[in-house]
């Protein structure tokens, strides 16, 4: 293989692997500040798109995905922190806007509900092993049975 092909190639692959790592952000959206770029791509990657589900906005090519980021960059531009304009995006859409929901509040219940009912299964199935397990005895014969045992056993 000559250079030049071996330079072509190398061009093209790394051509398809930038293109992988843009996103869906477009050109119009990048802020001039390439620190406050930084930190709404940072934002944008933990926002879920609500129309694609688990997809980060940073990804997503949806309209609402778009309209996210841009609404992102506004609330930086004006001077938000990270973490105020997350908690405005938060109060605006909810919490399943986030791609790693908050381990607080009504959230809790549902991070530990999984669990939690899997535990009470495993411990019922124990329960219900162990009293099965004692339960196998034989009953004692009635006094009748007895009996009529000894009779058999002589005749």
């Amino acid at each position: 293989m000559s250079a030049a092909r071996r330079m072509a190639a190398l061009i093209a692959l790394l051509a398809a692997l930038s293109a992988g790592v843009a996103g869906a952000v477009q050109p119009d959206e990048i802020l001039d500040d390439p620190a406050l770029e930084e930190r709404a791509r940072a934002l944008s990657r933990e926002l879920r798109c609500l129309v694609c589900r688990n997809q980060s906005i940073d990804d997503s090519d949806a309209d609402l995905a778009r309209d996210l980021r841009l609404l992102v960059r506004e609330r930086l531009v004006a001077g938000d922190s990270d973490e105020e304009a997350m908690a405005f995006i938060v109060e605006r859409y909810g919490e399943y806007v986030l791609l790693r929901p908050t381990f607080t509040g009504a959230n809790l219940l549902l991070w530990t509900a999984g669990p939690a009912m899997l535990m009470l299964g495993f411990g019922g199935a124990l329960i219900y092993l162990r009293r099965r397990a004692a339960g196998r005895g034989p009953a004692p014969l009635s006094e009748e049975e007895r009996r009529e045992l000894e009779r058999m056993l002589e005749g």
